[in-house]
């Protein structure tokens, strides 16, 4: 019988409890994701292996045969038999499965199983043994997508456990859900995130243009993330979705970008990203001799790399690009260089919409966040104004994080795309009155939600005040006339 997500998430999260105790929550994942990762690609293989079997002239120990190879020493089978240096034989595995197949270089070695003090014997072996249990071959599951879901969710999880460190890799499904529903990709596009995590922005692009009829094979991804284990982590999930074509680089989006083209910087359709926020020692030395000529606004303060990352992004946009991201609220109202830069992405008609979220939406920050949204060419109607949405206070409270409910990213997605006033909600505001207030983008300047005070009559309170006064006056004598029959006063 195949698996429900419900079963294959349940039995995921039990290999996390396999693992509590030996090494930091922070760190499951990776391990975790490593040997999901394995176990989909053997049984994949063996599927494909029998299959072969019943196809004249198919040979089943030729690679080319299959999408990805599993060598002998890679195979689930073979670490079955493994008893003693359970770690160094799976990194055999993961050194031989990168031989073999080229589009895993660098995405399974940066794990390393063979650490006795940390992950001993008795703990791998009853990993093995849990992830035997389950069948992940595509005819163990009842639709193709089901394994990149149950993986979304492990990696929500951990994030969750993990506090700030999780953060660092994972955006809330429901900020990336509006962020997709805000830009709407199609097909056809190119669509990248230079500060890619595990991915989900990508993902949820594909399943964004999918929903709306279109080939999600006929998308081109790209993406670059400067950490090692979330690249490998990104890498799988790309992987586990399908995407096998999706480019993800490793590197640093602002000192060495990856994604270029013949010297110049690779332009997108579609540019989605939830960089790090507020990040000190973000690459400004390197960005004052940039050679891509990204930062023609202005260099950011060292301390602060927000608007490093939206000139990056900026940059890559061709001529009817879109870009959606998400900023701490300091870089809508900071002085200085960011003043000046806020100016000329606004003087040259940019900044089509600035979104306030509710708060406590991220794991590991409190720190406010909005929503910029950014258009190289923006409609008639939106020329040289700027659509301020305070959608703040609508969200679903919860015990750590609060998060966004559908009807809540309905009502900003009909709300951007109206671009018209919403009392109390959403205000249209030309670029003359932003000019008056000196390039401060804080919503608040612009969207009042003060709740409107009730009229008072004041003859009606005097009317009331001296009512209450006579009323005063006929208790105070009743309670002294007892108080004389009792004796207490003459």
């Amino acid at each position: 019988m195949p698996l429900t997500l419900q079963e294959l998430e349940s039995h995921l999260w039990e290999s996390a409890n396999i693992l509590r105790g030996s090494i930091d929550s922070a760190d499951y994942k990776n391990y975790i994701f490593g040997l999901l990762f394995l176990k989909r690609l053997n049984d994949v293989f063996e599927e494909e292996r029998k299959d072969l079997q019943h196809i004249p002239g198919a040979d089943p120990d030729e690679p080319v045969e299959y999408q990805f190879f599993v060598p002998e020493r890679a195979r689930w089978s073979h670490l079955r038999t493994v008893a003693v240096n359970v770690g160094e034989a799976i990194n055999k595995a993961f050194e031989a499965l990168e031989e073999q197949n080229r589009r895993l270089e660098g995405v399974l070695v940066s794990i390393d199983f063979n650490n006795k003090d940390r992950l001993p014997d008795h703990v791998l072996l009853r990993l093995l043994e849990h992830f035997s249990r389950v069948q992940l071959g595509n005819k163990d599951l009842p639709e193709p997508d089901m394994l990149g879901r149950a993986y979304e969710y492990l990696i929500a999880q951990f994030a969750d456990d993990a506090g700030k460190k999780g953060g660092e890799f994972y955006t809330p499904r429901g900020v990336v859900q509006l962020l997709v529903a805000l830009l709407q990709p199609e097909e056809g596009m190119r669509i990248c995130d230079p500060t890619v995590g595990s991915g989900g922005m990508l993902i949820e692009s594909v399943h964004y243009i999918e929903a709306h009829g279109g080939n999600a094979k006929n998308v081109s991804l790209y993406g670059q993330e400067k950490n090692l284990n979330t690249w490998s982590i990104c890498k799988m999930n790309m992987l586990l979705h399908g995407l096998v074509d999706a480019q993800i680089v490793k590197g640093d989006t602002i000192r060495d970008p990856k994604l270029v083209d013949h010297g110049e910087l690779m332009l997108f359709d579609r540019v989605i990203a939830n960089p790090p926020f507020s990040l000190k020692g973000w690459g400004r030395e390197e960005a004052e001799h940039d050679p891509y000529g990204r930062f023609k606004y202005g260099l950011p303060p060292k301390s602060y790399g927000d608007l490093a990352f939206v000139q990056h992004m900026v940059a890559t946009l061709n001529v009817t690009g879109r870009l959606g991201v998400v900023m701490p609220h300091g870089i809508l109202f900071r002085g200085n260089s960011e003043q000046h830069i806020r100016q000329g992405l606004l003087e040259d008609d940019l900044i089509d919409a600035v979104i306030g979220l509710p708060p406590n939406l991220f794991y590991g920050t409190g720190i406010p966040a909005a929503i910029l949204i950014i258009r190289k060419s923006k409609p008639e109607s939106h020329r040289h104004r700027v659509l301020f949405i305070e959608a703040s206070r609508d969200f679903q409270p919860g015990k750590n994080q609060n998060s966004l409910r559908p009807e809540d990213i309905a009502k900003i997605v009909d709300a951007y795309a109206a671009y018209q006033d919403v009392e109390k909600y959403g205000r249209v505001v030309s670029l003359e009155e932003i000019r008056q207030n000196e390039y401060n983008l804080n919503i608040s300047r612009y969207v009042d939600t003060s709740e409107e005070q009730e009229e008072v009559d004041i003859s009606v309170l005097i009317r009331e005040l001296r009512q209450l006064e006579v009323e005063r006056d006929e208790l105070e004598a009743k309670m002294y006339g007892y108080l004389k029959e009792l004796g207490y006063i003459d």
